[in-house]
C-alpha cells in the first residue's frame, strides 16, 4: 500500500511515484524488459516508463485527510 497525504500530490510526488514505480518494474521484469526492447528494436527507457505507469494502476492508495 502507498500511503500518501490528500494535500501533498504535487508535481514531486507524482515524480516520486513514476521513480518508485520504474524501480519495481526493473527490478521484477528488467531481464525481460531489456530482451524484449532489443528483439523488437525498441528504447529500453521508453518501455520501462511505459510499463511503470502501468505498474502504477496496481498499487492499493490510502489517502490520509
Amino acid at each position: 500500500m502507498v500511503y500518501l497525504n490528500y494535500n501533498n500530490l504535487d508535481a514531486e510526488t507524482q515524480n516520486r511515484l513514476l521513480h518508485d514505480s520504474k524501480n519495481d518494474v526493473e527490478q521484477r521484469f528488467g531481464n525481460d524488459l531489456k530482451s524484449y526492447a532489443k528483439k523488437q528494436h525498441l528504447d529500453y527507457n521508453t518501455l520501462l516508463e511505459e510499463e511503470a505507469i502501468k505498474n502504477l494502476y496496481s498499487y492499493q492508495y490510502v489517502f490520509n485527510i
